[in-house]
């Protein structure tokens, strides 16, 4: 198996369903992209991935900088 998204070939497993053998959750070792086993193939498999969200090695090298997650709101 290989990332959807960078078709990386490091893919690790993160979690494992409550009932085992339902569904996994994997994440690719270079670009991060995280999916469970049960989502359609656009979002699992290389080959029905949208061409517009791949990356390449040079995309994930290239790029500027990953973006910071926001702090969150107070709930006041």
């Amino acid at each position: 198996m290989s990332c959807p998204r960078c078709d990386h070939p490091e893919v690790t497993n993160l979690a494992d369903s409550p009932v085992p053998g339902v569904w996994h959750v994997l994440q690719c070792a270079r670009c991060r992209y995280t999916w469970r086993t049960t989502e359609p193939k656009r979002r699992t498999d290389r080959a029905t991935y949208p061409d517009a969200f791949r990356l390449t090695l040079a995309d994930i090298t290239s790029a500027d900088e990953v973006p910071a997650v926001p702090p969150l709101e107070s709930r006041a």
